[in-house]
């Protein structure tokens, strides 16, 4: 197992049985390097005299080499710096509560409101009807007709708005019996139809998208 050493790209030989945290030394640099993970072998540095020349380099004077004074000025430029990136962390934690209290806010308002566009829909179900008893009210020599008409108009205004939200009606008379979508509540024997086969229809079976909302509740022909 070998590696390259980061200062001066020499090859680096490592036992054959490393663990984490194992430190190697650069035979060339004195570079000391420690391993951070092992398959593939990577390796970090922890001090060398690359880490002096790199700082030099920057402008930086090793805290060794500093008097009282630059001490306690760097220590100033230090603690300056970790208020300025406290104070952003405080905002970032500020910004992310409200982003939390808006997406919390703008969720109750889905949940509400989810359903606007089918009520809106069924509205018109219901103004046919209200202008069917409306009309009765002011005449009785149409009444009866009148309310026909309205009930008819509001079922056909249901069917439409529940259609469009995707519900769909299950087949069921005539059909031969499934039990996924279809619920026996009672058998027949019907010798002109074939066994297993929804002779009834007591109550319609729906479904929402594609999904069972309701069963269909049937009479079967007894087998």
């Amino acid at each position: 197992m070998s590696n390259e050493c980061p200062a001066c790209n020499t090859k680096l030989s490592t036992p054959q049985a490393v663990e984490i945290n194992q430190q190697v030394v650069c035979s060339h640099c004195g570079l000391k390097l420690e391993v951070v993970w092992l398959y593939p072998l990577e390796l970090s540095r922890v001090s060398g005299p690359d880490i002096e020349a790199d700082r030099e380099k920057n402008g930086e004077i090793p805290f060794e080499n500093m008097t009282e004074e630059e001490l306690i000025a760097r220590a100033n430029e230090l603690k300056e710096s970790a208020e300025k990136n406290y104070e952003l962390y405080l905002r970032s934690q500020a910004e992310m509560e409200n982003m939390r209290k808006r997406w919390q806010r703008e969720k109750e308002d889905w949940v509400k409101f989810s359903n606007e566009s089918l009520i809106k829909d069924i509205l018109h179900a219901l103004d046919s009807l209200e202008k069917a008893i409306s009309h009765c009210a002011v005449s009785n020599e149409d009444c009866l007709d009148a309310l026909q008409q309205g009930v008819a108009l509001t079922l056909k205004g249901l069917k439409d708005a529940l259609t469009r939200a995707g519900l769909e009606a299950i087949e069921a008379t005539g059909e031969a019996f499934d039990p996924n979508y279809h619920q026996a509540v009672s058998e027949m024997v019907d010798e002109q139809a074939e066994p297993g086969t929804v002779l009834t229809e007591l109550q319609k079976g729906y479904l929402l998208n594609q999904r069972l909302l309701r069963p269909a509740m049937v009479v079967v022909n007894k087998k």
